[in-house]
């Protein structure tokens, strides 16, 4: 029983707690002994909450007595350790912010608690959430489940690694260039990246450049990624990007009343792309053409003329960059990450690059605009490769040696544009690594791509698959 709690997804949970088949006490308790068994190896939990167990009983109460119950009662779920918690240590991965504990909890941990969710844990992160790989000097370093010497994945890599790994069945990540659907994809779960605005970043640092961050669920079903979103989303009249009130179907799942039409592509425009991801994204569009899809190949110019990951470089320094000035004013440099001294040794911008970045945004939006006037989503790479070796610098794909950030070539886009995007498994690599692809939706557009991924995921190949940790 213990294995089938937890490689649940968290929908069938909650809907297992709902009929009394099991107790959300069981359910915890699973979690909890599945942390103290794996954890040690892969290093993805930093703090579990006291009162988890205790939480647990109460939602037992609330369903023994008849109580009504919110979609997620019962379920535990895991929240990155940049997203702040109420009486939980929220330390960001660093030791400027060591036992930092919260008064409240941000606008994202709130809405699931009062779904029901029970918060686990909170999970590990670079220093700051600025990095490819989930490394800091309070925490120590993530591993991957599927392979220890390489990483889950940064910003949220602690995230993606917990929920691989049977340690949690949802979690709350964030993303700035790729971070929560980059780990999804190095560790075979899925998240989603909702459109900007939609999720309120309130309680969440660091906020600069705010334009472009976002908040995200993290999990093993699409179903998941749907109810979280639908518990996550609106406004919350602190977050002035979360303006967004259009309402949203958790039931996306009901069939469109015409045919959808799909492009695809793996560049140009994001950079190398290895062979065995490229045959990936080639093989989800082939799946949606078979299930009745329009799916045809396609380019999107906006691209080929401004390098995304080249803009999006130029734009996010200058404001990163004080905002880490500002917290770390009169700390050691011994007491910062690399990444952090990097970031804060960085020259700056230029004003004309600075501004010839902003137009770049905008052609990336028109170009964007033109490509969804004729098609309803865009099949892509999430990233370049399967996860890769800790610690490096440079990626050779293909035989091409770039710097490490062009990983998220294909992912910063929908950042910078503030698009939606879904990364979901539909591939293995040769090693045996998760090989993910990216499901691009119009703006506001959340439920055309789940329902796209519902229907990938009904055909998957690699449906059901675990790593052996």
């Amino acid at each position: 029983m213990k294995s089938e709690i937890l490689y649940q997804d968290a929908t069938g949970l909650a809907e297992l707690i709902r009929k009394r088949e099991i107790s959300p006490v069981e359910v915890m308790q699973a979690h909890l002994d599945r942390i103290e068994a794996v954890n040690p190896k892969v290093n993805a939990i930093v703090t579990v909450a006291d009162d988890a167990l205790k939480a647990a009983k109460t939602a037992e109460a609330a369903v023994l007595q008849g109580h009504e119950l919110g979609p997620l009662h019962g379920v535990p779920f895991t929240v990155k350790d940049s997203i702040d918690t109420a009486g939980v240590p929220t330390q960001r991965g660093s030791l400027v912010f060591k036992g930092r504990i919260p008064d409240a909890d941000a606008t994202s941990v709130a809405r699931i608690k009062k779904a029901g969710g029970i918060l686990l844990a909170k999970t590990n992160l670079p220093e700051f959430s600025f990095s490819f790989e989930t490394d800091n000097l309070l925490s120590g370093r993530s591993n991957n489940p599927w392979d220890l010497q390489r990483t889950p994945g940064g910003s949220s890599g602690g995230e993606s690694a917990a929920i691989a790994a049977g340690m949690s069945p949802l979690g709350l990540g964030t993303d700035l260039g790729n971070s929560v659907r980059g780990p999804a994809a190095q560790t075979g779960i899925v998240a989603l990246k909702a459109t900007h605005g939609r999720v309120p970043m309130t309680g969440i640092w660091p906020r600069a450049p705010r334009r472009f961050w976002h908040v995200g669920p993290m999990a093993r079903s699409i179903r998941d990624l749907a109810l979280a979103f639908s518990q996550l989303s609106g406004p919350d009249g602190l977050d002035a990007f979360a303006t967004s009130a259009v309402p949203f179907d958790a039931g996306m799942g009901r069939s469109p009343h015409r045919q959808l039409r799909v492009g695809w592509m793996v560049g140009p425009g994001f950079g190398p792309v290895d062979s065995e991801v490229a045959a990936t994204v080639q093989a989800a569009a082939q799946a949606l053409q078979d299930v009745g899809c329009l799916v045809e190949p396609v380019r999107i110019p906006a691209l080929e003329r401004d390098f995304a990951n080249d803009v999006f470089n130029r734009l996010h320094v200058m404001e990163m960059k004080r905002e880490f000035a500002e917290a770390t004013a009169g700390r050691s440099h011994d007491e910062l990450y690399r990444t952090t001294q990097r970031m804060l040794t960085r020259p700056d911008v230029s004003m004309q690059d600075y501004i010839d970045a902003e137009l770049a945004v905008e052609r990336l939006r028109d170009g964007y605009a033109e490509f969804f006037a004729k098609y309803d989503a865009l099949i892509t790479q999430v990233l370049p490769i399967p996860a890769h070796k800790h610690g490096v610098d440079a990626l050779t794909i293909n035989g091409q040696t770039v710097e490490v950030s062009y990983i998220r070539s294909a992912a910063v886009p929908l950042n910078v544009t503030g698009l939606p995007g879904i990364s979901m498994r539909f591939g293995t690599s040769e090693e045996g690594l998760p090989i993910n692809v990216q499901i691009v939706g119009s703006w506001q557009a959340e439920s055309t791509i789940l329902h796209l991924a519902t229907m990938l995921e009904s055909i998957s190949p690699v449906r059901h698959l675990h790593p052996d940790v």
